[in-house]
């Protein structure tokens, strides 16, 4: 009895396999209906959704000779890669798809509503329509960088036109401010050689200056010592004809003792008294005879002449040089050419370059309209179809989800019918 049971048991489950098909076969037409009526919904959905469609614009580096007008300036270097990474920034900026956004809102009419406020409408089409796509860093296989702007909408929105506006616009701010920072450089740098020119000029002044107190100081020193010399002289010179006077005086009071009055020299005298005739005498000796030979006629009026003479300048030829000295010192040529210069930066050789630096500056003009910051290599254009909704896989899915809820459905009736024949009475 029990070798039979396992046997009655595998028996059974396949009498419950072939009834279960046999009772889903009975509800086809039920699982047929489901499945007609949930395919029918799906490719309802699929020809009656919006369709939403996709597109994107590329840029790449520029060429180098397209960033020549800024780089042969000198002032601010740019290279294609940082080019194109102020563009990326740009395009990957709120506060830039705002902006545009906000200039271009009939664009966006069909995305907005009502209910909801500028930032509103903005931020949810920023987020769910906006896409930028950069390539990925691990890969070292990319040929060269790239930056695309991705836009996604629904139809009777001018999708290829939003994104290549929001490109140009990006690439419009990103030369505004390349340009706004080669303006700030060159006014930041002829604000620094005006910072230099003046400071040059400050230091000639004081430069002038000093050499001005110094020639003062010198020619003030030289006028003092050359008339301390010259008081010094006179009173030399003075005392010196007092001393000769007091000479005078002795020798005249020793010619009066011995009745010289006219010049004579001591053998002369010893002569004259043995003498009466007219006798002219030769003298040769190595010694000055004294003053009193000269006699007092010669020596008084030697004396009166010098006690009538009212300055003694003239005996010493070094107080004419004095006076000369003192009268060039009168008059500083040097300072009067200093103070009557009118155009002192020609005198500064340092300033010539300078002013010659701020002129090529203030000459340089950067013409964006010349400068090329990126390459657009690809434009957005209208997309031939729609990457939503996929009608094919929709319907698809419809027959697979229609079938899946038939054959459950059908499963329901079949437990209850069942269930409802087991509770019957035998």
């Amino acid at each position: 009895m029990s070798d039979l049971t396992p046997q009655a048991h595998f028996h059974d489950d396949e009498i419950d396999l072939f009834e279960l098909a046999e009772n889903l076969w009975k509800e086809k037409i039920l699982i047929a209906l489901v499945t007609a009526v949930v395919t029918f919904i799906a490719l309802a959905y699929a020809l009656l959704a919006t369709p939403q469609y996709q597109t994107q614009s590329t840029v790449r580096p520029t060429v180098v000779k397209s960033l020549d007008e800024l780089n042969r300036l000198g002032v601010y270097k740019l290279k294609p890669g940082e080019a194109l990474a102020l563009v990326a920034a740009e395009l990957d900026s709120y506060e830039a798809r705002l902006d545009y956004y906000r200039n271009n809102r009939e664009l966006f009419s069909e995305l907005e509503s009502e209910s909801r406020s500028l930032e509103q409408n903005f931020a949810r089409i920023n987020q769910d329509a906006v896409k930028v796509i950069r390539p990925d860093p691990k890969k070292t296989d990319t040929p060269n960088p790239f930056v695309s702007l991705q836009f996604s909408y629904p139809r009777g929105v001018d999708g290829p036109q939003i994104v290549n506006g929001m490109v140009q616009h990006a690439i419009a701010r990103a030369l505004q401010d390349v340009t706004a920072d080669h303006n700030a450089l060159v006014a930041s740098r002829l604000s620094e050689l005006d910072r230099k020119i003046n400071t040059a000029r400050a230091a000639y002044e004081a430069e002038i200056e000093v050499r001005i107190a110094k020639l003062t100081e010198s020619d003030e020193l030289k006028r003092v010592q050359l008339n301390d010399e010259l008081n010094a002289l006179r009173t030399q010179l003075r005392q010196r004809r007092e001393n000769r006077i007091a000479q005078l005086e002795e020798a005249i009071s020793i010619a009066s003792a011995l009745g010289i009055k006219k010049p004579t020299t001591p053998s002369g005298m010893s002569q004259e008294q043995r003498s009466t005739g007219n006798v002219v005498r030769t003298e040769v000796t190595n010694q000055t005879p004294p003053l009193y030979f000269m006699g007092t006629d010669a020596l008084e009026a030697e004396r009166k002449a010098l006690q009538s003479r009212t300055s003694d300048d003239f005996t010493a030829p070094r107080i004419v040089e004095i006076n000369k000295e003192l009268q060039l010192l009168e008059n500083n040529r040097t300072i009067e050419m200093l103070q009557a210069r009118e155009n002192e930066d020609l005198f500064l050789a340092e300033l010539a370059k300078l002013r010659s630096e701020r002129a090529r500056l203030k000459s340089l003009e950067l013409d964006p309209q010349k400068l090329s910051l990126v390459r657009i290599d690809q434009v957005a254009v209208q997309p031939v179809s729609a990457i939503k909704p996929k009608k094919p896989m929709i319907l698809a899915l419809g027959i697979v989800l229609g079938g899946m809820l038939g054959g459950m459905i059908a499963l329901m009736r079949i437990v209850i019918r069942k269930r409802k024949q087991a509770e019957k009475p035998a």
